[in-house]
């Protein structure tokens, strides 16, 4: 040995014993004989010296005051949460699955195999990371007579990852299945702390079991500090930086413990700045993401509180606001739409609120947010609750919200709302692309969802990352969109490198949103995107939404040369007296109408995974637009009458208003003193001749001595106007202007 070396470790053990700062080591987890010296002064001047038993018992009494509920009410809360969520089923069947799975010492790093013989996948591998169905394994023991074998089974697992820690034979995938990646690690952490609260009551799970858990946990803290000095837009890191701040809050008795804080709540911070929109959405569009992260706040913020330590005000602030987000895009049935990479069940056509939003009720008192309550929240969350918010289950007040129509424009999700009535009209518009991180971003720019009568008349669908089609349910084809020959929005597709099913594209178009006016008389939005430029096609969308009664959708394509162009809706469709007319009937006889007011040429229909589309076609063509009318109807009489001579849509004369029309092809929806005007560029009747200097959209309202007209074109436009006494006026106006016209 040289000079030196002894030198550093004669220096190393005097360091020791006159008790200066050690920090947590991250490469290994500390023999729990070894606690005590990383405690902070003031705590092993308390303790004085005590044995691993008393170490223990401080602990627990130190999560007794911590943890979101005191372990000693376990035994009392058990037979409720299983009365409220009868899942013991659910629970014995993940924790068999895991068990017939795994060796209780199993390997962590790939290829290995399951106990089958089957290799364990990608998809498998982060799964096991995660560690949720160890939560299952818990909840076992106590619905199954409480075997020791499971108890065991939990200490030898979390003993094998530190086993692989200390042999370095772990994975380490890092955007993909790294076990000590933030996310898998936040995640496992989440799981593990909740597990170690149950067990404190069991004499199976010994003190020095209780120690090992604490010290695997520090050396999980201290990997996510270190590893996180630096902001990383997205959910991983947010999770990851969460459980470190509860691991901070939880184990505040140990040196260093103050910087994971202070990082942790920093970290936090950021991500409350850079990725909940100023208009309360959550950055990455997603409403399964959205929830996730309510989870990742809610957890600090729940045990700063129990734990009286002070929070920045704006944190309160912006969670509330993940609430209020969810009730703005709720459908009327109190669900919500999908919306990019949903994954909670996958092909299902909405998104259950309910949990969320009952942890909303209970964190603010807010009846708006008791209005999408139930009886229960998250079964995961239950067990983050305090005993006071249990109660609180028990009693919760609703009010019906009051929002309308109204615009998520930073974000870009436009809603067209007629109210909260159970078979009211609702539609979205997704009409944003995220800077920073898309990689949740489907290809559905300005596609749009609509229920009415209780029904999504036009779906989107959950997805699931394992999945083989993943892709494809990722992109146009099943979405609500306009394309251009076989062009789908959604192009360079490439799967992470972890391979657990997760893919990305990392060409996706960029919108641009035009015009969003709202009123009395409808909702109006306009946008455009670059997706079919490398084709040479200009693309416009324009919505409108005729209060109370149906949607308009005009779809716009202009090129130099000839192409397909298409709308691809979703659902299951008859085809009624040609290309022109799909209808969808529900088994309660409520559907919904597709009619197109300018001719199309074709109609296809396809389907997988129990879902079907229909792609309606307009063929070789340079310039052409589809005027679309989405009718709901409920009952067989209410119908669009296919076999009518004069077609009305609900009280709405289709080219039959008593208006004098000029231009190629000019389109009228006209209702007593109100008409709905395309590709008209002049304008007649007994009070007023109008006008434009190119064909345009427009909605015109006439009274006793004046006019309103609305431009609802996708681009500016100049008018004249001459009244019938012979005034003359002119004016330029943008899409969803109004101009107010005196006779």
């Amino acid at each position: 040995m040289t000079f030196k070396s002894t030198l550093i470790i004669l220096i190393a053990i005097l360091l020791r014993s006159h008790g200066v700062a050690q920090s947590i080591p991250s490469e290994r987890v500390l023999p729990i004989g070894d606690l005590t010296n990383y405690l902070k002064e003031e705590v092993r001047k308390e303790l004085n010296g005590a044995d691993q038993s008393e170490l223990a018992k401080y602990f627990r009494d130190k999560f007794s005051e911590r943890f979101f509920y005191d372990y000693n009410t376990f035994y009392d809360r058990l037979p409720h949460y299983n009365l409220l969520y009868a899942n013991q089923n659910g629970h014995k069947r993940g924790a068999l699955d895991h068990m017939s799975k795994y060796n209780d010492s199993t390997q962590w790093v790939m290829p290995f195999n399951y106990l089958n013989g089957e290799p364990v996948n990608a998809y498998a591998m982060r799964h096991l990371a995660r560690q949720h169905k160890m939560v299952d394994i818990a909840l076992h023991y106590f619905n199954s007579g409480k075997d020791p074998k499971y108890i065991r089974y939990f200490e030898n697992q979390m003993r094998s990852l530190n086993a692989a820690l200390h042999a370095n034979k772990y994975e380490t995938i890092e955007d993909g299945n790294g076990v000590y990646e933030a996310f898998r690690s936040g995640y496992r952490i989440l799981n593990w702390l909740w597990i170690h609260n149950m067990f404190l009551n069991e004499a199976e799970y010994s003190d020095q079991d209780q120690l090992t858990t604490i010290a695997t946990l520090l050396q999980h803290g201290q990997h996510l500090y270190e590893h996180n000095d630096q902001f990383s837009a997205g959910n991983h890191q947010t999770r990851g930086v969460s459980a470190l701040a509860m691991l901070a809050i939880l184990l505040r008795d140990f040196k260093g413990t103050d910087q994971w804080l202070e990082r942790s709540m920093l970290r936090l911070g950021e991500h409350l700045d850079q990725e909940i929109n100023e208009d309360g959405f959550q950055f990455e569009r997603s409403v399964h993401y959205h929830m996730s992260d309510i989870n990742n706040y809610y957890y600090v913020y729940q045990l700063a509180k129990i734990n009286s330590i002070k929070v920045n005000s704006e944190w309160e602030e912006k969670l509330r606001g993940l609430f209020t987000t969810l009730v703005k895009i709720a459908y009327p049935d109190r669900s919500a739409p999908v919306l990019q990479d949903d994954t909670e069940i996958p092909w299902g056509e909405k998104n259950d609120i309910s949990a969320a939003m009952t942890l909303g009720y209970l964190l603010f008192e807010d009846p708006e947010f008791g209005y999408f309550a139930t009886d229960k929240v998250d079964d995961r969350i239950y067990w983050f609750l305090n005993n006071d918010q249990v109660k609180m289950l028990e009693d919760i007040e609703s009010k019906k919200p009051s929002y309308g129509s109204l615009a998520f424009e930073e974000t870009g999700y436009y809603i067209m709302r007629e109210g909260w009535e159970e078979d009211d009209k609702m539609m979205i518009i997704s009409a944003g692309l995220d800077d920073k991180k898309p990689d949740h971003q489907h290809g559905d720019m300005l596609g749009v969802q609509a229920m009415a009568n209780g029904h999504a008349i036009l779906p989107n669908y959950q997805v699931r990352y394992s999945l083989p089609d993943f892709e494809f349910f990722k992109n146009s084809m099943v979405k609500n969109v306009a394309l251009v020959d076989d062009v789908l929005q959604g192009k360079k597709y490439t799967s992470n490198k972890g391979g657990s099913g997760f893919g990305k594209f990392l060409d996706l178009p960029n919108p641009e949103v035009i015009a969003w006016e709202t009123n009395g008389d409808f909702d109006f939005f306009a946008g455009s995107h670059d997706g079919f430029e490398n084709v040479g096609v200009d693309y416009t969308r324009q919505v409108i939404y005729v209060k109370d009664a149906f949607w308009i959708v005009k779809d716009n394509f202009s090129s130099d040369q000839p192409h397909d162009y298409k709308q691809v809706w979703q659902g299951h469709y008859t085809l009624e007296n040609g290309p022109n007319l799909l209808r969808a009937t529900m088994s309660d006889a409520c559907g919904h109408d597709i009619f197109q007011l300018a001719d199309s040429d074709e109609l296809t229909s396809d389907g997988t995974r129990g879902k079907q589309w229909s792609v309606v076609s307009k063929e070789d063509k340079k310039d052409f637009s589809f005027i679309t009318i989405i009718y709901p109807y409920c009952g067989y009489s209410n119908r669009l009458d296919e076999e009518a001579e004069d077609l009305s849509i609900a009280n709405w004369k289709v080219n039959d208003s008593g208006w004098e029309l000029g231009g190629d092809n000019p389109t009228s929806l006209g209702s007593d003193d109100k008409i709905y005007l395309f590709n008209v560029k002049e304008v007649n009747n007994n009070n007023l001749s109008l006008k434009s200097f190119e064909a345009a959209d427009f909605f015109i309202k006439t009274g006793h001595d004046q006019v309103l007209i609305h431009l609802l074109s996708d681009r500016p436009g100049t008018l004249e106007i001459q009244t019938k006494g012979g005034k003359k006026m002119s004016k330029s106006l943008k899409p969803g202007e109004v101009w107010s016209v005196k006779f």
